[in-house]
């Protein structure tokens, strides 16, 4: 494997992309997001014009397609962070094959956001952070219900601390310790990219997982997806996300955890269930992806970061 490309760090007064390249948001939503990113010191900036929804996204194919590019070449920013996730991110990768991605910019969100993370990984090897976006987490604010973490975030995206530890709220599903390459996000997109020319690679990975609103048997058939083409096979260890609203339906008893248990339990890798990443409704934690980390699932688990996923502030 490559080595991972990192961008500069987010530090204080640097200048954020906002980007919308799935669904819309409600517009007092976003100036709260923002309103927040700014108290952080912070820099905002909008693509201008502003974009108008389209059915379900947040624009017409080519004005989002437009807004990412430019993101991506916008030599002033340091950071790009989705307002929101939602559907439609995916279908924006194909016109980014021709692009050239030779100056990194921390890319940060979660959900739909993981086709679009994964894809810089695959294509450039670009580090992100899978984390708050403007709308989904920085809108309700720092360490508030369904709002963001902050320790985690400023660890991950200021580039002040080589190594650092993140405590997962979550419980071990198998005990132990591993170290591997953080990667993964959203199971939905994770499968979703299966067949692609940008299909993640997940050997020696610690495989981050989370979702919402599926139900265990759904669960039961993605992973059974990613086993069955291989994405399973290589695996240190993996970090499972708390699944709001994906009871069991009407005559089944059956949990999330309890098909993730039977999936993976048989594997001797360490596994962590609950954590409070990606869709969640606890603070939302920060976590980089691309970097080396060690898993250790004892009490509520907790990832070691080996790595910054930037670059250290004042190089």
């Amino acid at each position: 494997m490559n080595k991972p490309v990192k961008p500069p760090a987010l530090a204080p007064g640097g200048l954020i992309r906002t980007i919308s390249p799935a669904s819309p948001a409600q517009a007092e939503a976003v100036s709260t997001g923002v309103a927040e990113l700014e108290r952080l010191g912070y820099r905002v900036r909008f693509a201008s014009p502003e974009m108008k929804p389209d059915g379900y996204f947040a624009g017409s194919l080519a004005r989002r397609a437009a807004e990412l590019k430019s993101a991506l070449l916008d030599a002033e920013a340091q950071a790009i962070i989705s307002v929101r996730g939602g559907y439609g991110s995916g279908m924006l990768l194909d016109g980014l094959g021709s692009l050239r991605l030779s100056r990194p910019k921390l890319v940060i969100g979660y959900s739909d956001i993981t086709m679009l993370q994964i894809f810089l990984w695959q294509r450039a090897r670009w580090t992100s952070l899978y984390g708050p976006m403007v709308v989904a987490g920085f809108a309700r604010g720092q360490d508030e219900t369904e709002g963001y973490d902050r320790a985690s975030f400023i660890d991950a995206a200021s580039g002040t601390r080589r190594r650092w530890s993140v405590g997962l709220g979550g419980e071990a599903l198998v005990r132990g310790t591993a170290t591997g390459v953080l990667l993964g996000g959203c199971l939905t997109l994770i499968d979703a990219t299966l067949g692609t020319p940008w299909s993640l690679d997940t050997r020696d990975a610690i495989l981050l997982i989370e979702d919402v609103l599926v139900k265990p048997y759904q669960v039961d058939r993605l992973l059974l997806h990613l086993a069955q083409a291989g994405k399973l096979r290589g695996i240190r260890g993996v970090v499972l996300g708390d699944f709001p609203e994906s009871d069991p339906p009407a005559g089944s008893s059956v949990t999330v955890r309890d098909v993730c248990k039977r999936v993976f339990g048989r594997m001797g890798i360490p596994v962590v269930f609950g954590a409070a990443f990606g869709h969640t409704h606890r603070p939302m934690l920060t976590l980089p992806l691309g970097v080396r980390a060690r898993l250790t699932t004892a009490g509520e688990g907790k990832l070691e970061i080996l790595e910054p996923a930037v670059l250290e502030a004042g190089k």
